[in-house]
């Protein structure tokens, strides 16, 4: 009989056979995992991936251990320097009004707020450094950097950067991140298993950032500012600063950029846009909450 060394074709169709079984097992782990690790967030209505194994005490000691190796690498100025005096007034006044914000923010999607911040070790630093920038870790750990303070001029927009900052660790967008990095590894596991080579890999991997990851990145910063706009507004600052301040933003980083398909961050003038869409909430904030007035 003769022998075909092919064999017909066989093989090929039950190694194709064998991947799609694979890459089937994996899209139902992938889906298991969201179904059971979805919950909706109080403060915004969204649905949100928070794995359930992530707990609010293992992103507060992440944010610490990363608060910590950052001071140890960069320049602090002392407490006592006039900058650190005033962007530490400012974050008093930013967290004291944490607890009304929550609780307005959640009532208004009918839903309790999480009180996760009852656990925060508040504290912030300013770094003497030329970059624009500043961050809020879980746990409460904050910076600025001093090159964010020309750019901003004024307290009211320096407070539009830390109330997003800190609305960021608030809607625990950091266990956000990392449930969807799992999500994205079970994917790579998948291509792994199932014999992908590495330019197949690549693509279905950029089709992930481009049409999942990137977008979710962008609206968790449409989140943080829109929260950050109603927190400082309730610590009596002035809504009206937040446009202003994103266009000198934009004016530090060049006016260029990424377009904003291929960017964590919204487009500056869609940024802009939104806040002045939120500008008469965030005065009804001012008028509900402000206690210097």
């Amino acid at each position: 009989m003769r022998q075909d060394p092919v064999g017909n074709g066989r093989a090929p169709r039950r190694r194709g056979g064998l991947r799609w079984w694979i890459l089937l097992a994996f899209a139902a782990y992938a889906a298991y995992y969201w179904i059971s690790n979805r919950s909706v967030d109080p403060y915004t209505g969204e649905t949100v991936l928070i794995d359930k194994n992530i707990t609010a005490e293992d992103e507060k000691a992440l944010g610490l251990q990363a608060y910590q190796e950052i001071l140890q690498q960069e320049q602090a100025l002392p407490r006592d320097a006039e900058i650190s005096r005033q962007v530490r007034e400012i974050a008093q006044r930013l967290i004291a009004k944490v607890p009304q914000v929550t609780d307005a923010l959640a009532e208004e999607h009918g839903m309790e707020p999480t009180g996760i911040e009852r656990a925060f070790d508040w504290d912030v630093t300013v770094i003497e450094s030329d970059q624009v920038n500043a961050f809020c870790l879980p746990g409460g750990k904050m910076a600025v950097y001093t090159g964010l303070v020309p750019v901003a001029q004024n307290a009211d927009a320096m407070a539009m950067v830390m109330g997003h900052e800190i609305s960021h660790a608030l809607l625990r967008h950091g266990a956000q991140r990392m449930s969807e990095q799992k999500l994205a590894q079970i994917g790579q596991m998948a291509g792994a298993a199932s014999g992908m080579d590495q330019q197949q890999m690549q693509a279905v991997m950029a089709v992930y950032g481009y049409g999942r990851a990137l977008p979710y990145a962008r609206k968790q910063e449409t989140q943080a500012d829109e929260m950050g706009l109603m927190l400082a507004a309730a610590a009596c600052f002035d809504p009206a600063a937040a446009m202003p301040l994103w266009e000198r933003m934009q004016q530090a980083s060049g006016g260029g950029g990424q377009p904003e398909f291929a960017s964590t961050h919204p487009d500056p003038g869609r940024r802009i846009e939104n806040l002045e869409a939120l500008q008469a909430k965030a005065l009804q904030y001012r008028q509900r909450f402000c206690e210097l007035e």
